[in-house]
């Protein structure tokens, strides 16, 4: 049997991996600014995360949903401390997607709805209905085709206010990432973000924070829409929550109430994954990781605006994008195989950085180093 061919693959096996390096099966070391897709939060392996499953693993790794699970309540409380949202509910699961699908279907059953209203660039996973909020039809099978998403342009609010003046009595909710991720770093307006707060709470719908790249402490805030001052009322959450142990979760304010049944899941807040999140809570807490997240991301952002050749550079924390012209195509492919660099894209020119929210300075600025050492040499390629 093959593999479904479904990703586009680098030639290399990663066998080892801590904090901010990996390592290829041949020994070679590479830094890891992609974190995984931005999962990695708290840096590979780290021990205190790696004890915790481990003690959890030598009593129990699972059982259903149907008895109590005492971590899943601890669990929600050190959430709630962490994150400011103490008075919000907890519903645990097990990727983005599957979170931006309870969300959108949790919204739906509140206010009894059907219409969303979705953004340009968004990407809100590949299930059934995230997929419909996703803009990229490329995505998007036969089956999930569907005339209950409306697409608007990101950070339009004229455009946001005549959506809801027209179809505000059908709109059930409004899913937002506050920094686009798949998109290209596209950083939400605090005004944008204040909107859409202003127009739910006068209509009826639902305020959905799609968190899952730009929440858990990767902005310097735990959710990125904190910065615009507003609460959301759903917030969808994933990637950096294990540190690469799939677990997800939505949290929910007080006013949607809960059903039996409305939701479930059948691996979703088991014992090792609640271990794994409790683990990734207690080390940015004891590191101080969304503080360094704030100062290394300064840094890097400062040092990257110095660089002519590179345009745009966006984002908050260590979220970071910036755009690549033409002629400097080959830079990300380069800084993987010559630089031994880890970094994600978004197609078709930009760079993001993602990296482990423990980045080192020194780590910083060996980036910042090579990638103004690989300009100079596409540059003088070119020129030859």
């Amino acid at each position: 049997m093959n593999l479904f061919d479904v990703y586009p693959i680098n030639d290399i096996i990663i066998s080892k991996a801590k904090g901010s390096y990996v390592w290829d099966d041949k020994g070679e070391q590479y830094l890891d600014l992609y974190g995984g897709h931005a999962v990695i939060s708290i840096g590979h392996t780290h021990p205190h995360w790696v004890q915790r499953i481990e003690e959890q693993l030598e009593k129990i790794a699972f059982y259903s949903n149907s008895i109590k699970i005492p971590l899943q309540q601890q669990l929600a409380e050190k959430l709630g401390k962490v994150s400011g949202k103490e008075d919000y509910q907890l519903f645990l699961c097990n990727s983005g997607a599957e979170a931006n699908e309870n969300a959108l279907k949790l919204a739906s059953f509140h206010n009894g709805r059907k219409k969303i209203i979705a953004f340009n660039k968004a990407f809100h996973g590949r299930t059934s209905l995230a997929v419909s909020a996703t803009d990229n039809k490329n995505y998007i099978a036969p089956v999930n085709e569907t005339d209950n998403v409306i697409f608007l342009p990101f950070n339009d609010e004229t455009a946001l206010e005549k959506c809801f003046a027209e179809t505000g009595k059908d709109i059930s909710s409004v899913i937002i990432e506050g920094i686009q991720g798949v998109g290209g770093i596209n950083v939400a307006s605090n005004s944008f973000l204040k909107k859409i707060r202003t127009l739910c709470d006068e209509y009826g719908a639902v305020y959905i924070a799609d968190s899952v790249q730009c929440g858990y402490g990767r902005s310097g805030k735990f959710f990125s829409h904190d910065f615009a001052g507003v609460n959301a009322d759903i917030y969808t959450m994933a990637k950096g929550m294990g540190n690469g142990f799939p677990v997800a979760g939505i949290i929910i304010a007080p006013h949607i109430k809960p059903k039996h049944f409305q939701l479930g899941t059948t691996f979703g807040g088991n014992h090792l994954a609640c271990a794994a999140a409790l683990a990734v809570l207690e080390v940015m807490e004891e590191e101080k990781l969304m503080g360094n997240a704030v100062m290394i991301g300064k840094y890097l952002k400062d040092e990257l605006e110095t660089i002519p050749q590179l345009k745009n550079v966006r984002g908050r924390g260590l979220m970071i994008g910036f755009d690549v012209p033409d002629e400097l195509k080959d830079l990300k492919k380069n800084l993987l195989w010559k630089h031994k660099i880890f970094t994600g894209e978004a197609k078709p020119n930009v760079i993001r950085l993602l990296p482990s929210l423990a980045l080192k300075k020194k780590d910083a600025e060996h980036f910042v180093e090579s990638i103004k050492e690989e300009i100079n040499n596409l540059q003088s390629t070119l020129e030859e």
